[in-house]
Order: C-alpha cells, then sequence, then structure tokens
C-alpha cells in the first residue's frame, strides 16, 4: 500500500459485516439522543445556540457526537471529548478545528481515509479500517469532562468496542485490565492481554501543533507504528 501521495478514492465500506453495521447504526442512534449528562447538554445546545462569530451562519449539531468509521476496522481512534466549535458544530468526531485536519489528512495519506479532507458528517468521507470515537459524547466547558460524566459515557465506548468483530481489544473497556497501568508517552505500545495493543499519543491540538510537542513527523509514525503492530 502507497502510503503517501494520491490515490484512487477508496472502496465502499466493507458489506460482509452486516450485523456489526446495524449494531453500531443502533449504538449511533442511543448517543444522538443520550440525555444523562444535565450539564453538558445544557452547555452544547448554548453554544450551538449563542455560534462562534467565525459560524454565525451555519447549522451547529448540538447533540451528542456517535463514533464514525469501518464496522470492519481493526484500528480504533479514542479522543477524550467533542469541541464545541468542533465536533459539536459539524455532527462529526475530530471535524471542524485544526486537530480534525491533522487526523484525516494522515489518515489519506496512510490509506485509511478517502479524502484528506473533513468537514461534517454529510460530506461524504469515508474511513477503511478505522473507527474514530471518544470517551465522552458532549463537548465540555473547558474540555474537561467531570469523572462521573465519563463514567456515564463509558457504557457506549464498550457497546462500539464488542461490535468491532476485526479489533482485537474490543473487550478491553468491558472486561479486562492491563496491569500495570501503562504510563503515558507518546507513541507508546502496551501488548493487550486478549491480543492487540493500546497506543498512546499526543493529541493533534493547535496547541501541540504549534509549538512543535507534536510534529508531522512524530504524527505519521504514530500511524505507521499502528499498521506495523496490526500487520497490515
Amino acid at each position: 500500500m502507497t502510503k503517501h501521495g494520491q490515490r484512487d478514492p477508496l472502496p465502499a465500506l466493507r458489506g460482509s459485516e452486516s450485523a456489526p453495521s446495524t449494531d453500531l447504526s443502533l449504538i449511533s442512534k442511543d448517543v444522538i439522543v443520550c440525555e444523562r449528562c444535565p450539564r453538558l447538554r445544557a452547555y452544547c445546545a448554548e453554544v450551538a445556540r449563542e455560534k462562534r462569530k467565525a459560524y454565525r451562519d451555519e447549522e451547529y449539531w448540538g447533540k451528542p457526537v456517535p463514533g464514525f468509521g469501518d464496522p470492519g476496522a481493526w484500528l480504533l481512534i479514542v479522543g477524550l471529548a467533542p469541541g464545541a466549535h468542533g465536533s459539536n458544530r459539524t455532527g462529526r468526531m475530530f471535524t471542524g478545528d485544526r486537530s480534525g485536519e491533522w487526523l484525516y489528512g494522515e489518515l489519506y495519506r496512510q490509506g485509511l481515509a478517502s479524502s484528506p479532507h473533513s468537514h461534517r458528517a454529510s460530506d461524504g468521507l469515508t474511513l477503511r479500517g478505522t473507527y474514530i470515537t471518544a470517551a465522552a459524547r458532549c463537548a465540555p466547558p473547558g474540555n474537561k469532562p467531570a469523572r462521573e460524566e465519563l463514567d456515564r459515557c463509558r457504557d457506549y465506548l464498550v457497546r462500539e468496542m464488542e461490535a468491532l468483530p476485526n479489533l482485537k481489544a474490543r473487550r478491553l473497556l468491558g472486561r479486562t485490565e492491563v496491569k500495570p497501568r501503562p504510563e503515558f508517552a507518546h507513541a507508546a505500545s502496551v501488548p493487550l492481554p486478549e491480543g492487540g495493543f493500546l497506543l498512546s499519543s499526543y493529541h493533534p491540538s493547535q496547541q501541540n501543533t504549534s509549538t512543535g510537542k507534536l510534529t508531522a513527523a512524530m504524527w505519521c509514525s504514530v500511524f505507521e507504528r499502528a499498521q506495523a503492530l496490526a500487520g497490515t
């Protein structure tokens, strides 16, 4: 697989996993109507109503943001939470801000996305072998969800992992625990008890990328490392 440069559009998402695809669709529907965290729901609604000046003519999504990607995914990308004027505006994880430009640009270069640009949930972008989600589904004030809010949202992530048949670590959050608890480091990998790996990375936030804490080479290396560990 060529990892850099232009390529033909990706084929349609795999259709052989019809049951998992249905499961993921049902999970997404549950996420979108979720009202478990009143503080977060009130904040997202307020942001969607008031809007940022640059997006005043756009209609904000304003609801909990579902996961997105290939039901046959071998790679699961988990962020913390949607951005107030990013995913909370566009309705797709890692979409609408600088972090999304880094993520989808690299996924495209690695052959895992049909386009290097993600604009909003309805733009037709598809992923191959990859599913993107988050620990929290609502944009939190200050980008900091409370522990109890993460706990309430945990079930959605567990269900998504269980619904991805090619994800070897899909039971990690539900039934197993990594001991000793791994320390965070960029590009560090930890083998999981049931197979597969947990791979960590700095977030491609504007703060990290503009200061050089995360460089393009470092970011690329994480995805190349993931492909190498998975044997793709």
